[in-house]
């Protein structure tokens, strides 16, 4: 053999790659959202970088100083870029899962694609592979993900989102609203709390022209917005939601027709997560011209609505002895009875928790919710008014005044989560889903009550239905929902699903204007799209390319008003009445 050739077992490294990508790919497309997928995509890379420095000490056919040279270079970086992150408050392990793969890939090409050149040449040739795909790498930064984990590079030295407009919209003038609050607000019209007065995602009283190729709605006002992940709340003419400022958590009370900024509420707070970024992730709840707003740190406030004023504010954290779940509290405060609830996630027995309206007097915590994104909900079963919360224990029900537990239905994800409302399908009668963990799929569930007790029974059970962060509507016998990314229809009878329309919507979510049976669809993509309701086949009616970038929030239509907002942008179009 020529002493002039560098003689390297290349093959294990190409095994290596091939190994990695399996893991990363295959169980995400036959076990979507499963312990096994996580497992897999997170542990790939772990694993492959594990035996990529096993190849190359023991099994590459290199010795001496190059084969340390190279092992150093592969090595190191990675510890450092992983405690940057550390430092830095962003992804620890993201140079693990996204970097390694990467820079193992250019690495190995290299070595595959060099061995016909000199021994020098493809030695520095090695090194200037491994030194320069983790320079590249370096330059990005992930600012979260999409729904299937995929990360959303950017440059690393870039502003973050929170902070690329925070100077602006800090400095972005306040207008006077042409009218006090309590004069526009009329309680039969107004959106004032997430997914709408019945939490069902149903828009009533309102009839649009549904040709939107001959009268497309109407951009009135377009402009940026902090980072968050939760939607409007509308009273009157006034628009209410929680964006990310820099380091403040803010809740902004803006102008329904120009976009004009009222008031605007710091709290010097931020929270963030690999997955979705910065930004309170709730939707604040207006009552009695009352705002209460719940941050994704914990803190939950209680200001005047009417111009921003602190009435008060308190930490659920220090109530509860609960801590913020992986992706930040989510729960948009219900108001009932005169007590505020929320999800809290404290210890046993602490999983959601009551706090006086007026006060903010912490007064009371149940249940065995320890993970959950969702939000409590109003129901009234036999009579009785209750408070329904799902989470990765299942779903309760309490008593608003007193925090006692009513009844429970137990459908345990351990270490995994719920995101998604209970939809109430007919008196008594809910659907409980999870697009996550071993037993994906949704129930129908019927509560009644007896003279001294409550019962659950099952109706049925589908995994067909899957929904993962998308909440979904019922109507006239029919869920409109999404089946993970697949937008879908659900026959309530039986829970057969009447059709399916692919993945062009993503992961996104969906409003019913119910006096003309219309879907409007957000998709993922910051498009709006218009289709009917009903069980056969539907017809898209419309489309609206509203804002760009990733939206997880949900749509608002209120008095012939359609509103979208995501991390970045948000938007008001004047919907043609019928």
């Amino acid at each position: 053999m020529s002493t002039n050739r560098w003689s390297v077992r290349v093959w294990p490294g190409i095994a290596i790659i091939a190994f990695v990508a399996f893991l990363m790919i295959v169980p995400s497309l036959v076990a979507p959202r499963t312990m096994l997928h996580f497992a897999a995509f997170f542990g790939g890379p772990l694993l492959g970088t594990i035996l990529a420095v096993v190849w190359w000490t023991a099994f590459s056919r290199t010795r001496g100083g190059i084969q340390w040279a190279v092992l150093t270079l592969f090595v190191l970086p990675l510890f450092g870029l992983c405690a940057f992150e550390i430092a830095d408050k962003q992804m620890p392990i993201g140079p693990v899962i996204f970097g390694a793969p990467f820079v193992l890939l250019v690495w190995v090409a290299w070595l595959a694609v060099s061995a016909p050149l000199p021994r020098r040449m493809r030695q520095y040739g090695t090194v200037a592979s491994l030194a320069v795909s983790w320079v590249a790498f370096g330059m990005l930064r992930m600012d979260g993900t999409d729904a299937d984990m995929l990360p959303d590079f950017s440059f690393r030295f870039s502003p973050m989102p929170e902070d690329r407009d925070a100077d602006d919209l800090k400095n972005r003038p306040t207008i006077t609203p042409a009218k006090p609050l309590s004069e526009s607000a009329k309680e039969s019209l107004d959106w004032a709390e997430f997914r709408g007065p019945n939490r069902d995602g149903i828009v009533r009283g309102i009839s649009i022209d549904p040709d939107w190729a001959a009268h497309p709605p109407k951009e009135i006002w377009k402009q940026k917005i902090g980072p968050g992940w939760g939607t409007f709340a509308v009273v009157g003419d006034r628009l209410f939601t929680q964006e990310q400022r820099g380091g403040n958590e803010a809740v902004v009370c803006y102008d329904a027709a120009t976009g004009g900024e009222i008031w605007r509420h710091y709290e010097a707070v931020k929270f963030s997560d690999a997955n979705a970024g910065a930004g309170p992730r709730a939707t604040p709840t207006i009552v009695g011209g009352r705002l209460y707003a719940m941050g994704a740190t914990g803190l939950l406030l209680c200001l005047n609505a009417e111009n921003g004023a602190l009435i008060w504010k308190t930490d659920i954290t220090v109530d509860t002895g609960g801590k913020p779940p992986q992706w930040g509290y989510s729960s948009s405060p219900l108001v009932s009875v005169g007590v505020v609830v929320v999800y809290a996630g404290g210890p046993a027995n602490q999983g959601t928790a009551g706090f006086d309206a007026g006060t903010g007097r912490f007064r009371w915590s149940a249940g065995q919710a320890n993970h959950g994104y969702s939000s409590a909900q109003l129901a009234t079963i036999g009579g009785v008014e209750q408070v329904l919360m799902q989470s990765d224990h299942g779903l309760e029900a309490f008593d608003a005044k007193m925090g006692g537990v009513l009844w429970n239905y137990k459908w345990h994800i351990p270490g995994l989560n719920r995101v998604t409302q209970p939809t109430p399908v007919a008196p008594g009668e809910f659907l409980i889903g999870t697009g996550v963990g071993g037993e994906m799929g949704t129930r129908r569930i019927k509560v009644s009550k007896t003279s001294d007790s409550w019962r659950v029974d099952v109706v049925w059970s589908t995994d067909k239905l899957k929904p993962y962060f998308n909440d979904g509507i019922s109507s006239d016998g029919y869920f409109y929902g999404f089946d993970g990314p697949k937008l879908v229809c659900v026959d309530l009878r039986d829970g057969s699903i009447k059709w399916g329309l692919g993945t062009k919507y993503g992961n996104g979510q969906v409003l019913l204007l119910n006096d003309q049976k219309l879907l409007v669809v957000q998709a993922v993509d910051g498009k709006v799209y218009l289709l009917n309701a009903t069980p056969d086949e539907p017809t898209e009616l419309g489309k609206l390319n509203a804002i760009t970038g990733k939206t997880w929030n949900h749509a608002v239509v209120n008095r012939g008003r359609l509103y979208v907002r995501n991390g970045t942008w948000a938007a008001g179009y004047e919907l043609k009445g019928k």
